[in-house]
């Protein structure tokens, strides 16, 4: 799926960084991409480090 726009626990807003983050992920740890984002509350670290893209799994389906 996409990634969210809002953290699910505390609702901060999230989904600009999202790219930042897949670009920061090719050179350094994930850990230190969100470090330097200053991504510093658990729940929102929670929700770039769970994410799974099946957005591309998903496509190939259709709605019938």
């Amino acid at each position: 799926m996409e990634f969210s726009i809002r953290c699910f626990t505390c609702g901060s807003v999230i989904g600009d960084l999202y790219e930042k983050y897949l670009e920061g992920c090719k050179e350094k740890k994930p850990a230190e991409v969100l470090d330097a984002l200053h991504i510093e509350r658990f729940c929102c670290r929670r929700m770039f480090i769970s994410h799974v893209d099946a957005i591309g799994t998903i496509s190939k389906y259709s709605r019938k």
